[in-house]
């Protein structure tokens, strides 16, 4: 949703300027947080009386660990700031906290008292009776009033204008915020930028010592520890000795004190004595306490290890329980003479293991060309990148409409078409040539790639400690990849750039989305025996393919974030240009991976001034743990036309396979609408064999449920058939097997050139993973770098420049104040000049 004010509307005055520490008052050395500690280490400590100082230093005579303590307490940073809410309420004021990483937001009468200090008890009682609501004093009331928060560990934090910015987490959260001037935005993009830095730092430190403690082999441990807390226990013995003995000597010579003559001599005895006893009691005390910490900081570690087992205990439990269930249904299956009864939704879920059927599944031409879909009444305005849609991140924003429309699509049946019709509607091939047979240049490209090797590996060992977290921050052997990156990985969804080719000279807009349409379905055909996962680029990370002279395009591709991982891409062909920034959410959830794409693609063909816009469906790799490992992809996707096709869309819906079931496996079915909301197309077909696309012909029924009959159907799409031996050579088809092979004058930070996915191609696993470990190494002495320089400068109170690609630039979304990364168009002009000054040397 826009940040644009509706127009004439009022600017609410920002109150509150935000407070911040610098590091050389703040408790500790943290940048960040109000300048009220030792007032809230006075009210953390129950005493509200004499409050009134305002100072952050520590108060003479008072404890420094209660005033780290209460720094620790305070936020990095809070303040009043307007925060857009909808285009009825426009931007609302909001009282805003940044505190461990996460920015929280409160309403304007509720959150302003959240932190308090300087004010006597009687003051702050006073106040809080003015005010309409009541005053967050603890952090239970603090959750109960919070509004929305967002983690800044993979935020993006964009700077829209002198007093606006946004902070997104890659698409399921968006605040778009507006401060009272410049210097108030700059401070707190600042505290951000630190703030994520920190989370950063703190969930990697996690996850190593979560590494480390689970790696570990508990008996090696446990002796290791005892060991280490008998010589400590040893020493609390001899310091016992000592101290018994050292206690009655000085008894002894404070008994002779009473009864002796010679007292200055005897005095002189006791004094020695009272001195050795004092140093047993304080080498008794040192013991005590290195023991203590032993303990303590063994028994966290145990504790975290013991959480550890108890989560993997859970999620094995969980899973046996899913298997339970699957073997109940496969035993029903086995008793029944057709399964294919439709079930429930509840049902589809527990059926999520079955083993994936075979490929290439076609579609019976009587059974599945008639179908039902149910469309949702969504506008393109409300679904394009809502700040406050169904994934977004404000519980203020209006909800959206679930509504759908329900329409029977029909077809006359084919045996009435006539020999001549049957064959051009089956064997269309003019769309989808083989890539030999358009290859026109002299240049001989390698038709596979070296054969993949059988290393063993224990698949659960790695994966079990992986369960709940994001794949794309999580290290992996080579051993789960294949030798391609996802920039590359990316390319070849341009495969089957002929459709696009088509689509540029179709003159009728539906009819041109039909055929972007059967595109989009294209780009998953190799997913359905590729599970291999690609390797995650480095940050500024690159890969061109120029593929001008034989197939008609060439594209750009660089990593332009790390924290979340984003990457955009370029892609220009014959009559046409493609463009996305691809990122993504991963979760591993012991029975299955599910891949949930965040980013938008958009394709413009400039002669008819056309543009489509759509975001991936999620696909879902399932038998993680048992049986053979197969991909699903499911969802719907709406592709909605702009500029001078504004008003068309599509509505396309991927199934769900499932075993109990009547349609065709991987179907996808949808239609498109002209701007009147009237269908014109049908779209047909399977996303690993074809797709067909039909014209409407008549439209009949009523208007909550039209019919609407289709004429012939054409084969817009047909799946090229793979080398019979590619299982191989990681299932690669032949544009996979052409995209790692070497270019000459590539950029520096190109794909080709990365070492350890050389290695990993040429069979050198083990060397392979060595390397990996390295660049990733050497990536995170990088960020840290920058990190520690975007702390300097925050300390001598200066702006520090996040990182920027190079290919591509930060430019504001047309009708929103969305930021996105937009091709500069020099990396070609570059590329002719072999001048590559500007690349950073990640390899």
């Amino acid at each position: 949703m826009s940040e644009s004010p509706m127009p004439g509307m009022a600017k609410p005055a920002t109150g509150t300027t935000p407070t911040m520490v610098s590091s050389a008052t703040a408790a500790g050395g943290a940048i960040g947080g109000t300048t009220v500690a030792a007032a809230a280490a006075t009210v953390v400590a129950g005493s509200v009386a004499n409050n009134g100082s305002n100072s952050s230093a520590n108060p003479n005579g008072g404890s420094s660990s209660s005033v780290a303590a209460a720094s620790q307490a305070e936020p990095d940073m809070k303040g009043w700031l307007l925060k857009w809410t909808n285009y009825l309420k426009g931007y609302q004021k909001r009282w805003f906290v940044l505190s461990k990483g996460v920015l929280s937001y409160y309403r304007a009468e509720h959150g302003a008292g959240a932190y308090a200090g300087g004010r006597s008890a009687a003051g702050k009682l006073s106040i809080r009776r003015r005010r309409k609501g009541p005053r967050p004093e603890n952090q239970a009331e603090m959750a109960h009033t919070c509004r929305g928060t967002i983690s800044l560990h993979g935020a993006l934090i964009h700077t829209v204008d002198s007093c606006t910015f946004v902070i997104s987490n890659g698409g399921t959260q968006t605040f778009h915020i507006k401060a009272a001037n410049e210097v108030e935005r700059q401070s707190w993009v600042t505290a951000l930028e630190l703030a994520k830095a920190k989370a950063i730092r703190a969930m990697e430190s996690d996850e190593e010592e979560e590494d480390n403690s689970a790696n570990t082999i508990p008996s090696e441990e446990l002796n290791l520890v005892v060991r280490e807390l008998t010589v400590r226990l040893e020493n609390l013995k001899t310091c016992y000795d000592l101290i018994t003995k050292h206690g009655a000597a000085l008894q002894r010579a404070l008994s002779e004190l009473e009864t002796g003559d010679d007292l200055a001599n005897k005095t002189k005895i006791v004094s020695e004595r009272a001195t050795l006893f004092r140093i047993s009691s304080n080498a008794m005390i040192n013991a005590c306490s290195d023991y203590l910490q032993t303990a303590q900081t063994q028994g966290h570690k145990w504790s975290k290890m013991l959480q550890h087992e108890r989560d993997q205990k859970l999620h094995l439990e969980e899973m046996v329980e899913q298997l339970a269930r699957q073997h109940s249904h496969l035993e029903q299956a086995a008793n029944r003479h057709r399964p294919n009864t439709a079930t429930s939704a509840s049902d589809d879920e527990d059926n999520e293991f079955y083993d994936a059927q075979g490929e290439g599944g076609s579609i019976s031409m009587q059974e599945d060309s008639s179908f039902i879909l149910n469309i949702p009444k969504t506008t393109h305005h409300n679904h394009r990148r809502n700040s406050n849609d169904a994934t977004g991140s404000s519980s203020e924003g209006e909800e959206g409409n679930s509504e759908t429309q329900q329409v029977l699509v029909v077809t006359d049946n084919l045996d009435n078409m006539d020999v001549t019709d049957r064959i051009s509607v089956n064997s269309s091939q003019a769309l989808t040539p083989t890539l030999s047979s358009q290859s026109k240049v002299a240049r001989k490209r390698r038709t596979r790639v070296p054969d993949k090797p059988n290393y063993p590996l224990n698949l659960w060992s790695i994966i079990k400690n992986c369960i709940g977290k994001d794949l794309s921050k999580i290290p992996m052997p080579v051993n789960f990849n294949e030798p391609l990156s996802m920039l590359q990985r990316l390319t070849e969804d341009f495969e089957y750039s002929e459709i696009l080719d088509k689509a540029a000279q179709t003159k009728d807009t539906c009819e041109q989305l039909a055929y972007v349409t059967a595109f989009t379905v294209s780009s998953y055909s190799t997913t359905s025996n590729r599970t291999g996962k690609p390797f995650n680029p480095l940050l500024g990370e690159t890969y061109e393919c120029d593929r001008t002279e034989d197939l008609g395009w060439r594209c750009i591709n660089e990593q332009v974030s790390h924290h979340p991982p984003m990457a955009a891409q370029y892609c220009e062909g014959r009559g046409w240009r493609c463009w996305q920034e691809f990122t993504m959410t991963s979760k591993f959830r012991g029975k299955y991976i599910q891949i949930v794409p965040l980013g938008y693609t958009h394709v413009e063909f400039p002669a008819t001034g056309n543009k489509y816009t759509w975001r991936k469906v999620t696909t879902t790799v399932h038998n993680i743990i048992v049986g053979k490992l197969w991909v699903d992809n499911h969802g719907d996707m709406e592709i909605f036309g702009e500029r001078n096709a504004k008003g068309v869309k599509c509505h396309l819906k991927y199934l769900p396979y499932s075993y109990f079931t009547r349609d065709t496996q991987r179907r996808v079915k949808g239609v498109v609408m002209d701007s009147g909301n009237q269908v014109k197309w049908v779209i047909n077909g399977t996303w690993d064999s074809k797709i067909e696309i039909a014209p409407v012909t008549s439209t009949s029924g009523s208007t909550e449920n039209p019919v609407y009959k289709t004429g012939n159907y054409k084969t817009a799409w047909t799946r090229r058939v793979p080398p019979p031996d590619s299982e191989k050579y990681y299932n690669f088809t032949l544009l996979a097997c052409q995209l790692n092979e070497i270019e000459p004058n590539v950029a520096p930070t190109d794909s080709r050139l990365r070492p350890d996915q050389r290695l990993m191609e040429d069979g050198k696993w083990n060397e392979s993973n060595q390397e990996k470990l390295r660049l990733e190494e050497s990536q995170r002495a990088r960020r840290r770098q920058r990190e520690a320089e975007a702390e300097t400068a925050a300390a001598e109170g200066r702006p520090y420049p996040p990182y920027e690609p190079v290919w591509f630039g930060k430019e504001k979304e047309q009708g929103t104040d969305n930021l996105v990364h937009v091709y500069k168009g020099t990396y070609w002009d570059a590329k002719a000049k072999q001048d590559w000054s500007k690349c950073p040397t990640i390899f």
